[in-house]
């Protein structure tokens, strides 16, 4: 019997060896004399995304439930030790997949979009934040949604109403929200070249006239809540339902997707984890708005 997060597996391999064939290049780079690998870069990503969707935060633990399982899609399965080395080499390729699914979808000409940072904790005791590889680069930081400190790392998201992920950035735990911001749209200036009038809205955090003015540059308009002190800006009322509808995309990867459970213990090995969630959450609303479904951000339907 065929389910729900078979055929969505089915169609993501699909799209991504067409993507790989129409560039190769994209590919992880290996020897040109060598075994050729027996599991292929369109199925490992596959693979990762399965993972994520159905909660497993543990390598080992999932690729034992997928030789017991999915031998149905997959005729080979790595040991954990190759799975984690090639899905560490692959993070180019996945951020390839996520925009070329995002592209691929209704809500990627959405003309608002919603900005946010949340936090991606990266350990909970003094030794781990004196010892860890991530040190140097996971901060200790303040998380004013949940009142809470952490140490760790940032994830900026840039996303549609709608949830799809646009931009994104994975930054130390104290990098301002503002420079953040400005530097993925400097990055990436096609994202609001072809958008003309394209509405950005955020928490009181992004703020300051230089940085609205730097905003309006790219052909983005910011609409914000007033900060204390500040005079009432305009369509006030459209932020609290909205900023509601961040936090449940925050929660998604949280609660659905275990952000915070990623298991990274070096910054390649997180940066992958991270990528791998995103392209999760962006392959299914691809996946629902090719088929019809009427909320698109939903993962219910992947998730067992």
């Amino acid at each position: 019997m065929t389910t729900d997060i078979d055929t969505l597996a089915t169609a993501l391999y699909v799209r991504t060896d067409d993507l790989l064939k129409a560039a190769p290049h994209l590919a992880p780079w290996r020897p040109r004399v060598g075994i050729a690998p027996t599991l292929t870069d369109a199925e490992l990503v596959t693979l990762a995304v399965m993972q994520a969707l159905l909660g497993f935060t543990s390598e080992a633990r999932w690729l034992r439930h997928a030789r017991a399982h999915l031998g149905h899609l997959f005729r080979y399965l790595p040991r954990q030790p190759g799975y984690n080395k090639r899905l560490r080499n692959a993070a180019d390729l996945v951020k390839a997949v996520i925009r070329l699914l995002a592209v691929d979808t209704t809500l990627w000409t959405d003309d608002v979009w919603l900005v946010d940072s949340t936090p991606v904790e990266c350990g909970r005791s003094r030794e781990t934040a004196q010892r860890s590889d991530l040190a140097g680069w996971a901060q200790y930081g303040y998380c004013a949604s949940h009142s809470r400190f952490f140490w760790g790392l940032r994830l900026h998201l840039v996303c549609t109403l709608g949830g799809l992920p646009v931009a994104f950035a994975l930054t130390g735990a104290k990098a301002d929200e503002r420079t953040t911001l400005l530097d993925i749209l400097d990055t990436e200036p096609a994202l609001t070249a072809g958008r003309p009038g394209q509405i950005l809205i955020a928490d009181r955090h992004y703020y300051g006239r230089d940085f609205e003015h730097d905003l309006a540059d790219t052909g983005v308009t910011l609409l914000r809540p007033a900060r204390k002190g500040e005079a009432q800006r305009p369509v006030a009322a459209l932020f609290k339902p909205l900023r509601q509808t961040i936090e449940s995309i925050n929660q998604t990867f949280k609660a659905q997707l275990d952000l915070e459970r990623h298991g990274g213990r070096t910054p390649a090995g997180v940066i992958v984890r991270v990528l791998q969630r995103i392209l999760a959450l962006t392959a299914a609303i691809w996946h629902n708005d090719h088929t019809g479904q009427p909320i698109k951000r939903s993962l219910t339907a992947y998730d067992h």
